[in-house]
């Protein structure tokens, strides 16, 4: 069994915008959109713009040909097909919802890369609708944290993939990887020998900021595709290796890796 659990947050970390956000603004829904927002929780509004888009004409094809143009760093796909290659255990936890998720990772050759996605759910009905739907049904019960939307609790995830994962005989390290205020939940559940990367100047980064200590894990910050793809396979080399890497303070007490290029695993190529 793998021994490394690595864990991606999706929007603004395997891909470089928000996934809902991008459907809405390609579409043309931004201005319905904003007027919604003050009125409903953002999960339960991503229902109601799909059926205000299907209303207006827009297909289920015409939401994956958007999914499609997504933009990503280019060094993120082969970060993740490298890390899976030397035998990590993928898994996403996301607040977007699975057809986004999935429409996107089986159109860059992904899907299969991961165990795992934990994400909100959603179906296509009879009508050709996209119907998504809350993780948590915060209308039957609460999760009862503070830090997180009611829709959601990326913690209470960490913890039972934790639980999962400890009930296997080998000691699992967990790299956890994120950008936004919902990753900082998970972060805090993280354990002493497993490593956090928040994004470098996004809200998970400036969370850990006001005060670091309250993170067990190693902080590894990261700036873009490049710096995720250089720091994540540096962790896994470290662990697998066992060696002692050599690291150096940063912004805000935060540690970044500093591992000579030549010593990480070859990134292997993207499937065209």
């Amino acid at each position: 069994m793998a021994r490394i659990v690595v864990v991606f947050d999706f929007d603004k970390t395997i891909i470089d915008c928000d996934s809902d956000n991008w459907v809405i603004d390609e579409l043309g829904a931004t201005d319905m959109f904003n007027e919604l927002l003050p009125t409903m929780p953002w999960n339960s509004l991503m229902d109601r713009m799909m059926k205000e888009l299907h209303d207006q004409g827009k297909t289920i094809e015409d939401v994956e040909e958007v999914l499609k143009r997504t933009s990503i760093h280019p060094r993120v796909v082969p970060a993740i097909k490298a890390a899976h290659a030397l035998g990590c255990d993928l898994r996403i936890v996301s607040d977007a919802n699975l057809f986004f998720i999935e429409t996107i990772l089986k159109h860059l050759g992904l899907r299969d890369y991961f165990s795992e996605i934990n994400t909100n759910p959603s179906f296509v009905d009879e009508e050709g609708r996209l119907r998504i739907f809350p993780y948590h049904d915060f209308h039957k019960s609460s999760h009862g944290c503070s830090l997180c939307p009611p829709n959601m609790c990326k913690g209470v995830i960490i913890k039972r993939i934790q639980a999962s994962v400890t009930e296997e005989e080998e000691e699992k390290k967990f790299i956890y990887l994120g950008d936004g205020s919902g990753d900082y939940c998970p972060s805090l559940k993280l354990r002493d020998g497993d490593y956090v990367m928040p994004r470098k100047n996004f809200p998970l980064w400036d969370l850990i900021c006001k005060n670091p200590l309250l993170i067990k894990a190693e902080i590894h910050e990261w700036i873009d595709g490049e710096d995720l793809e250089r720091i994540l396979l540096g962790l896994i080399s470290k662990i697998s290796l066992g060696e002692n890497s050599h690291f150096f303070s940063a912004d805000c007490k935060l540690q970044t890796i500093s591992v000579s290029a030549q010593a990480l695993p070859k990134a292997l190529p993207v499937q065209q």
